[in-house]
């Protein structure tokens, strides 16, 4: 989508080689190479919410085991034997519209959609009764100066949250850089010691729990962390990796029933269990990914909290990634809060959402409904913001930057920058309201909202 609304030229790159270099219009409309056509049917578009995304199948060749033929074709849906004994040249489409790949060496066109059925996604089970409820739930981290490290401020990230996670949904968290979306999660575990309030899983308090008792309840709640690169030791082998948490809740496990768990959860993220004895630079950042999830699919949680899973990784091995979690989902019966900027995985992957600013929820719903009729100004200002991936049209940035959590501006804090308000004339009672008083949660049909002009 930032592709289609900035670019003029575009080059496809795959193994190394340019596999497809033309204008943006020539590239969009017409897209010649499968690799090119693969990556665009990878992205999830509204609507598309019942099927499994198209994911290429398969991985990327290590740089250092390129060898004879294209690169790509084991992934191919179009291989022809000669793909196998030599690459393609390139071939001009047009002018400056060029493909290499060795489907046009007649010089004629292709079509290159492809005449198989989408895949219905996996059923969930959704239950009415929830499996988290967070309650009034605070993160202030003080600010301390002086010599004496007296406490001054806070830093309000998050600010009197409350949420109910229904068993086997997806809860998705969106909001700007910022906004406390991974403190939320991270506070929701009892990964952070500042967090206040009350956190009822399963019928107990997570922040009434004594850490003996909080350590027999780690188990059923886990995180997978944004970056593989980061939170995988590079020290340690993959099956180390994995059998760190079962040594820690299982430490009477004998050794047979370790490798057979660690084996069906590689099996199980669609990984070989022969890689157990690697490590994790000789991965993908999709297969390291993976590995993270095999970490926490070990120890058999009921609750996962997904921060930014799929934000560092291409849309092809993204699409991969969530088809994995949804099908893990349906079978083992998971409940996710997944944080993401990406509203088009929103769409696609969430069954709730729950808008943040300036770590407080000012709108939540059914993911369906609140797409549809967005009732927050910031809700409706992060959806025109959505980089559109047919026509190419202006950005509608949002005005101004996020307040700072150490001063956030009095009343609603979203006022400064709500396009809403703008629109009314000065001294109107709406400006007072906004400006003073921080609004109340209201019902708006299924959706819950924090807004003084959609509560009025």
């Amino acid at each position: 989508g930032i592709v289609n609304q900035m670019v003029d030229d575009l080059c496809v790159m795959y193994a190394g080689k340019i596999a497809e270099q033309g204008s943006r219009e020539q590239v969009f409309r017409q897209m010649a190479h499968p690799y090119t056509r693969r990556l665009f049917d990878s992205i999830p578009k509204p609507g598309e919410s019942d099927f499994l995304l198209s994911a290429i199948p398969g991985m990327v060749p290590p740089a250092t085991e390129y060898g004879e033929g294209c690169l790509f074709r084991d992934r191919c849906d179009f291989a022809m034997d000669v793909c196998k004994i030599r690459d393609s040249k390139p071939y001009p489409l047009d002018k400056g519209h060029e493909v290499t790949c060795h489907l046009y060496e007649s010089g004629t066109s292709h079509d290159l959609e492809l005449n198989r059925a989408p895949q219905p996604a996996p059923k969930k089970n959704i239950e009415p009764t929830s499996l988290v409820s967070v309650k009034s739930l605070k993160t202030w981290f003080p600010v301390r100066k002086g010599i004496f490290q007296r406490i001054v401020n806070y830093i309000k990230a998050v600010d009197d949250v409350s949420l109910e996670i229904k068993k086997g949904s997806t809860v998705a968290l969106v909001g700007e850089s910022g906004c406390g979306k991974t403190t939320l999660g991270e506070s929701i575990l009892r990964l952070t010691k500042e967090a206040r309030g009350s956190v009822i899983f399963k019928g107990q308090d997570l922040m009434r729990l004594k850490p003996a008792e909080l350590k027999k309840i780690r188990r059923h709640m886990q995180i997978v962390f944004q970056d593989p690169y980061g939170s995988l030791s590079p020290r340690m082998r993959v099956r180390e990796l994995i059998e760190e948490g079962l040594n820690v809740h299982f430490p009477d496990m004998d050794e047979a029933e370790t490798g057979e768990k660690i084996n069906k959860a590689l099996l199980e993220v669609g990984l070989d269990p022969a890689i157990a004895n690697r490590y994790p630079h000789e991965f993908s950042g999709g297969q390291r990914q993976r590995i993270s999830i095999a970490r926490v699919l070990v120890l058999e949680p009921e609750f996962i909290v997904l921060d930014e899973p799929t934000s560092a990784l291409d849309v092809s091995v993204q699409a991969q990634v969530m088809n994995l979690l949804r099908e893990l989902q349906s079978k083992h019966g998971f409940t996710y809060i997944f944080i993401t900027h990406n509203l088009n995985v929103v769409s696609y992957l969430a069954d709730y959402v729950a808008i943040m600013y300036l770590g407080r929820i000012v709108e939540s719903g059914p993911v369906k409904e609140l797409f549809r009729n967005p009732r927050h100004p910031y809700t409706r200002a992060l959806l025109d913001a959505v980089p559109d991936l047919h026509e190419r049209k202006p950005f509608q940035a949002i005005t101004g930057d996020v307040p700072s959590p150490l001063n956030p501006p009095t009343g609603c804090h979203f006022h400064p920058r709500c396009k809403l308000l703008r629109d009314e004339p000065p001294g109107s009672p709406l400006h007072s309201q906004c400006k003073t008083c921080y609004p109340e949660e209201t019902q708006s049909g299924a959706s819950r909202v924090r807004c003084h002009a959609a509560a009025g």
